[in-house]
């Protein structure tokens, strides 16, 4: 089956490049180029399943409109976008208006290659997923800190940056507060999803959590106070890892806390750990405690960061010496707003949604996109 191929460029060297390169390729044949974004959507409109290779590196805000009304009008179009700017931010605001890939420029050939492949195994029906799946989680070894605050905020705007299918799961037994703060009432809950381990493919997963309101965030709630046993746990937890990293592409798990071996063996299962602390000498000292033991641990230290929530830039204990402390570099201080947080938390919403413009609001939005861009770069 051969896919038409229209290129959109300011640049006819740029254009006749691409053009090369796409008549290389079996499966896809060269259909126009232009500079017009007018003269290719009349194109596009005329064509079943097509490819379009969009130049943003000039006329940046109007290319990148265009590439939003192509991906939103035309389902069976898929666009690829190079520029020879290659900031994250952009990378990010591409991928989110709804292109199937960002290439830099000059052009390598064998990215551009790799790129246009993946597009058109998606346009076939042989399709793969977008990022390799990472589990995120937040952990302290003290409790009240805010680590449920933060991986629900989290997983909220993961959620909505990345249009991915995104999992909250709540690990905290006994006392998981994760349902309580979205305000959910869920039909199952994760002793549910062990009990059938064994028979789990991503409708079951997906099937078995609670999605939340018209987002892709997904839910996994605690069991029920004494129902479940963490030596079984202990032993099914690879597994259930495994179902999940499976289905969707983020897996924010919010965590007890304490050094145990429950907590190990998840510690041991994510890809990055966020290290909850606050700027008091008392939490700060259980954070050193607890990175010298996880540091006798089989866990890599490099996936261990630090993340200092309610910071206040009058603080008597200044970042920098946060840093000194500890002996790490913070990753991420989300600041103090005690009301809107109240609020969010007593109305069961995400701080984006009770107050979108406060500055905590802003921090859980750009904590998403520093994590989701990490998985972009690699």
């Amino acid at each position: 089956m051969s896919i038409p191929v229209i290129i959109i460029s300011e640049q006819d060297s740029t254009s006749k490049l691409f053009e090369s390169y796409i008549k290389e390729l079996e499966h896809l044949k060269f259909f126009a180029s232009t500079f017009d974004f007018d003269k290719a959507y009349n194109a596009i409109k005329e064509l079943s399943k097509v490819l379009v290779i969009v130049d943003i590196s000039h006329y940046q805000e109007l290319a990148l409109n265009f590439v939003s009304k192509i991906t939103s009008e035309f389902p069976l179009s898929r666009v690829l976008v190079a520029s020879e700017k290659q900031d994250v931010d952009l990378v990010i605001r591409t991928l989110r208006v709804g292109a199937g890939d960002f290439i830099p420029m000059p052009l390598i050939k064998q990215d551009f290659i790799n790129s246009v492949k993946k597009i058109y195994n998606d346009l076939t029906g042989n399709k793969q997923k977008k990022s390799k799946c990472r589990v995120i989680s937040c952990y302290s070894n003290k409790g009240g800190v805010g680590k449920t605050s933060i991986a629900s905020n989290l997983a909220y705007e993961l959620a909505k940056i990345t249009k991915e299918n995104v999992a909250l799961i709540d690990l905290n037994f006994q006392f998981g507060d994760i349902t309580t703060f979205l305000d959910l009432k869920p039909s199952f809950n994760i002793s549910y999803l062990l009990e059938n381990i064994d028979n789990v493919n991503e409708g079951f997963v997906l099937a078995a959590m609670e999605k939340y309101k018209d987002t892709s965030l997904y839910v996994l709630a605690d069991a029920p106070f004494g129902t479940q046993n963490e030596k079984t746990f202990i032993n099914d937890i690879s597994r259930l890892f495994s179902a999940l990293r499976n289905t969707f592409s983020y897996v924010i798990v919010d965590m007890s806390a304490g050094v145990d071996k429950k907590n190990i063996k998840i510690l041991e299962n994510s890809d990055l750990i966020l290290l909850i602390a606050i700027v008091n000498l008392p939490s700060l000292r259980n954070c050193q405690r607890c990175i010298e033991m996880l540091e006798q641990t089989s866990i890599d230290r490099s996936k261990i960061n630090i993340v200092v929530n309610r910071y206040m830039e009058n603080d008597e204990i200044s970042s920098d010496e946060v840093e000194s402390v500890l002996g790490k570099n913070l990753y991420w201080k989300v600041p103090n707003n005690y009301f809107t947080m109240m609020s969010a938390i007593n109305k069961g919403e995400p701080a984006s949604v009770v107050n979108p413009d406060s500055n905590v609001a802003l921090s859980y939005k750009n904590l998403a996109l520093k994590v989701s861009d990490s998985v972009y770069r690699q």
